[in-house]
């Protein structure tokens, strides 16, 4: 019918106009649809099987025992005593209830205390040269009495200890083998949060097990001298003295510790840093022992807001809490609330640098480096001594407060330092609070406290203190150095209007 009233014709015409219009369109679509299109990568999980394959046979399994004090004699394991079987394994003052003496112990026997030997703990090393050299943690061979490395081959040898250091959980140990193979050994300033790695060791004492994950994170603080590795990668106990391997088989990290509340793997693990633990290998290697450099001062952060009290651009380095008398750093010249900010050329970019830096130095050299003191960056020498034993350090005592000023614009009142305190505390001026109020109060200032320092300006009286205090401006907060005992603190403090 249409056709019929338009004309046979002309409707072929107007048909074929139509279908070329669409034919036309439909290509511009396809042609825009194929333009916008872009292919979507394709993710997969990395095939670790040529890693392990040329890994795991440089990764041992480490068993330790001990010694274990027991009796022998009349009471031993071949007595008449019938309980003496419950000694031999639950301890010699094992006792059953009811027995006489007290906690149901008997009078001591004839028999002479002696050891015997027992297994200990299980870990996990890795060969670093194919002469024997293995490392591992000092926590998987401390107190142990025999250590007994076992290569995946089976074949098991005694090992004896080159050395360890207990501040960074490093053994050097060494078995008496030839032609080993050493895993290759990668820089872990590389590493990039993200990155796949695996672990091999021997978790509850499962030989060569080997698990994979990322690292979680980089630098991250849990003490002095130690910018541990965080990853998810499944570390248990046992695996302790592993290596943590990157996708070029190499040794970035050493397994040492997981951050657990069951014992277990809860997907935080820690591992030392291979370019750390190579630094120790080398002094052990050498010494049998490490060495540290040591300046003598104590530290804290620097805050946001000390920061820019004292005119810091940001909150980097490390503020001298307290300067041992007559240590390297005294002999420098640094001060209490010095903030370090350079040493050796190194910036310290957070409080731990400092310990890192100044341990990795080898005592008796004469290093560079900077201060922020009272708004400007001050170049010192210091001639680095050597990191003794443990120390202690006595309490200080506490001045007395007489001549109390009246309450000012801070919220204290404040009074002269005695000679004694001066002494003890090692500067001369600044003054003590006797009596503290809002807004100090809320900043954290004591009783007892000793403020040496406000902004810029030293304080060396009552009087002088009183001047510069009501000489502050009231709109922005004051920067405080203050002495607590043996240790100083900036404080920041807004005075009330």
């Amino acid at each position: 019918m249409f056709s019929t009233y338009l004309g046979q014709n002309k409707f072929k015409k107007i048909l074929a106009a139509a279908s070329a219009s669409l034919l036309v369109a439909c290509s511009a679509v396809g042609a825009a649809s194929s333009e916008q299109a872009t292919p979507v990568p394709t993710l997969s999980v990395p095939d670790f099987t040529q890693v392990v394959a040329e890994t795991e046979n440089s990764v041992v399994n480490i068993r330790t025992t001990e010694a274990v004090p027991v009796r022998t004699g009349r009471s031993g394991p071949n007595s008449n005593d019938p309980y003496e079987m419950f000694r031999w394994f639950f301890g010699p003052d094992f006792m059953p209830p009811g027995m006489p003496g007290p906690r149901g112990r008997s009078a001591p026997d004839s028999g002479q205390q002696q050891e015997r030997t027992v297994p200990r703990g299980v870990g996990s090393g890795f060969i670093i040269s194919d002469d024997g050299y293995i490392l591992t943690n000092n926590h998987v061979v401390a107190k142990s009495n025999g250590i007994f490395v076992t290569l995946t081959s089976g074949k098991e040898y005694k090992a004896e200890i080159i050395g360890t250091d207990q501040r960074t959980d490093i053994a050097l140990i060494k078995i008496d083998a030839k032609d080993l193979t050493p895993l290759p050994i990668g820089d872990s300033n590389k590493l990039k949060k993200g990155q796949w790695v695996l672990a091999i060791g021997s978790p509850f004492g499962l030989d060569s097990t080997a698990t994979s994950g990322i690292i979680s994170a980089i630098n991250r603080e849990t003490g002095d001298y130690l910018p541990f590795i965080q990853t998810d990668v499944a570390v248990n106990p046992g695996n302790s003295g592993g290596p943590l391997i990157n996708l070029a088989g190499q040794v970035i990290g050493v397994n040492s510790q997981i951050i657990s509340q069951s014992g277990g793997f809860m997907g935080i693990s820690l591992a030392i840093p291979i370019d750390e633990a190579m630094r120790v290998v080398e002094q052990l290697k050498e010494h049998g022992k490490v060495t540290r450099g040591r300046i003598g001062v104590q530290i804290s952060t620097v805050s946001d807001d000390v920061a820019k009290a004292i005119g810091l651009d940001d909150s980097k380095g490390a503020m001298v809490s307290n300067v041992e008398k007559d240590g390297p750093a005294d002999k420098a010249g640094i001060r209490s609330g010095d903030v370090i900010i350079t040493f050796d050329g190194k910036d310290i970019k957070h409080m731990t640098d400092l310990p890192r830096i100044v341990g990795a130095t080898k005592p008796d050299s004469r290093v560079d480096m900077e201060v922020w003191r009272k708004g400007k960056a001050v170049k010192l020498r210091v001639k680095v001594g050597e990191m003794p034993g443990a120390e202690e350090s006595a309490p200080a005592e506490k001045a007395e407060a007489p001549q109390v000023s009246p309450v000012d614009a801070l919220g204290l009142k404040v009074t002269k330092v005695d000679e004694d305190a001066h002494e003890k505390l090692g500067f001369k001026g600044g003054v003590q609070i006797a009596e503290v109020e809002e807004p100090a109060a809320a900043a954290g200032l004591t009783e007892g406290d000793v403020i040496v320092t406000i902004n810029d300006i030293d304080i060396t009286s009552p009087n002088q203190y009183a001047k510069v205090v009501s000489d502050l401006d009231k709109s922005r907060a004051a920067a405080l150095l203050v002495v607590r005992g043996e240790q100083s603190q900036w404080v920041t403090v807004t005075p009330r209007k």
